[in-house]
């Protein structure tokens, strides 16, 4: 009887802390939520959240605070979830484009593919090839064909070293056998300033951010990197076909991530309510307008298709020789 007593005392002892868990994670939330955003105002992952931010206030019953947090490719901001506590109150919404290429390129103080619960890889947006508007290329084409009679005279302004735009145009150059050179700037914003205002020849960008510019003719649209045309700019060619890329598909794949050892339950929770608002008809005709495709992965299937990404982008660097000092 005693035996049996004891045993059950132990098994009620180690069923508490997933008992109290659980029970924690379904009061989740009680206090504000905090976004972070890695890079600058203006830029793609800014606009997506702040277009968010109000409805996931009123479906979560809480605040939610949007915070931008620059530096270090947006990985100041990453690390910073790393070392947040595992609890849901804090995270972060980057283009994880970027945040797979970064094992690659730089050393880094946390692993990717290790240290975060995904909580759903929200959109996809394709990249813009855009030119500054008084430059005599008028067609992806003739941007090539400038660039292979002007050897290291074209330059590309990209939203930090070792950035997924980078990469685009790195690729980009690489498969064309073009010498150009890239101007790293602190976020894609700076980044459409500095091409718009003919600092710099031209970019590849998030579409989100950078279609308003080409509608207003502050920039000159060339071609999408995308597996097909999009909706919103059906007469921009892609960049397989501009250019007779095989394969040529990059852009901006936007995701909330949170700190490796987040209950379950509150992963869920917070990507039942995203994939919520994203059905809200405002915000679905705003992401339409913006040219976003949801995505809504689930947090297991998110997490998967990171570690799935981290290696397709190292074979892209291998095969370009990026190197960063």
């Amino acid at each position: 009887m005693r035996r049996r007593h004891l045993l059950g005392l132990t098994a009620a002892t180690l069923a508490t802390p997933a008992i109290l868990t659980s029970a924690w994670a379904q009061g989740f939330p009680n206090k504000p939520i905090r976004i972070i955003i890695p890079y600058a105002p203006g830029g793609t992952s800014d606009i997506l959240a702040r277009l968010m931010q109000p409805h996931l206030q009123a479906a979560l019953g809480q605040s939610v605070v949007v915070e931008n947090r620059t530096g270090a490719n947006g990985n100041i901001a990453v690390d910073m979830i790393a070392k947040s506590a595992p609890d849901g109150y804090t995270l972060v919404l980057t283009d994880l484009g970027n945040l797979t290429i970064s094992p690659s390129v730089m050393k880094l103080p946390f692993d990717v593919a290790k240290d975060f619960n995904a909580v759903t890889v929200l959109a996809y947006t394709p990249h813009l090839l855009a030119a500054a508007p008084d430059r005599p290329y008028k067609t992806a084409a003739e941007l090539i064909a400038f660039a292979k009679a002007n050897p290291d005279k074209l330059n590309y302004a990209t939203a930090g070293l070792g950035s997924a735009p980078h990469l685009a145009g790195a690729l980009f150059a690489h498969s064309l056998g073009l010498k150009i050179t890239f101007i790293p700037m602190k976020g894609g914003a700076e980044a459409i300033q500095q091409v718009a205002g003919g600092h710099a020849d031209a970019l590849f960008n998030g579409m989100i951010a950078t279609l308003p510019h080409v509608k207003s003719g502050k920039l000159r649209g060339l071609a999408v990197s995308s597996a097909k045309r999009n909706e919103l700019a059906p007469d921009l060619p892609t960049v397989i076909e501009a250019a007779g890329i095989k394969d040529f598909v990059t852009g901006s794949w936007q995701g909330f991530l949170a700190a490796k050892g987040t209950p379950p339950e509150v992963l869920e929770r917070l990507y039942v309510e995203i994939d919520k608002t994203t059905k809200i008809p405002e915000v679905a005709t705003r992401l339409k307008e913006l040219g976003a495709e949801p995505v809504l992965y689930k947090p297991a299937q998110s997490d998967t298709w990171r570690g799935r990404e981290v290696e397709n982008w190292a074979k892209v660097v291998k095969d370009t020789g990026i190197k960063l000092e």
